[in-house]
């Protein structure tokens, strides 16, 4: 039963991955408000329904991989080690989505990643739906902090300004791929960014949420 389910699930993968592909290129091709949810699914060999079921809506079918790392700061804070301060932990893991080469973060070298960004940047749907992306990033951090310290108003001080330093870095990494600088450069300089952005703002959150 177990390995049925594992067989299953990567087949759901599977089809997710190739809808988002075919997506994206088409998309990227013609624009994307030229292309249609069922020209996405013929292309992709499945129906107009199974797009719907894995993406919620077109705009979804490109921009979904990357909002399924929205709670990824707040993750962070909440597994911190004993000690850590919320800063310090969102640096850790940053460093390390450095480290794998993270898509998410703007570090990949596929080239389908790099036109998900031209289409967010050329498309007021998709630069609207980042927006709420962000918006929803920045509430379940602020959630994480709340719950711990009992302070909301604080809470979304430090997690607007923990999401805009990494934001921040993110934009620096997408717009250095879009100028065709090399992966390996973008990398090694974000990591020296990501300890100046932090550190910065650790100057003003300072040991913040506290010793757990």
């Amino acid at each position: 039963m177990t390995e049925e389910l594992g067989l299953r699930a990567r087949k759901k993968q599977q089809t997710a991955a190739r809808i988002w592909r075919v997506a994206v290129d088409l998309c990227s091709e013609r624009g994307f408000d030229h292309v249609s949810v069922a020209e996405i699914a013929e292309a992709a060999d499945v129906s107009k329904m199974t797009v719907f079921n894995y993406f919620g809506t077109k705009e979804g079918v490109i921009v979904g991989p990357m909002e399924e790392h929205a709670g990824d700061p707040a993750r962070a804070v909440r597994e911190r080690q004993p000690g850590e301060s919320a800063v310090a932990a969102m640096r850790r893991q940053f460093l390390e989505q450095i480290t794998g080469r993270d898509p998410s973060i703007g570090l990949s070298g596929d080239p389908r990643t790099l036109k998900v960004r031209q289409l967010i940047n050329e498309t007021p749907t998709l630069a609207h739906r980042m927006v709420i992306f962000h918006m929803r990033s920045v509430q379940l951090l602020t959630d994480a902090l709340a719950e711990e310290t009992g302070d909301p108003l604080l809470a979304r001080v430090a997690a607007t300004q923990l999401i805009g330093a990494r934001n921040a870095l993110i934009m620096e990494n997408h717009q250095r791929t879009l100028d065709g600088d090399a992966p390996g450069d973008i990398a090694k300089d974000c990591a020296e960014s990501a300890e100046r952005a932090f550190g910065l703002v650790e100057k003003g959150l300072q040991g913040y949420p506290g010793n757990t």
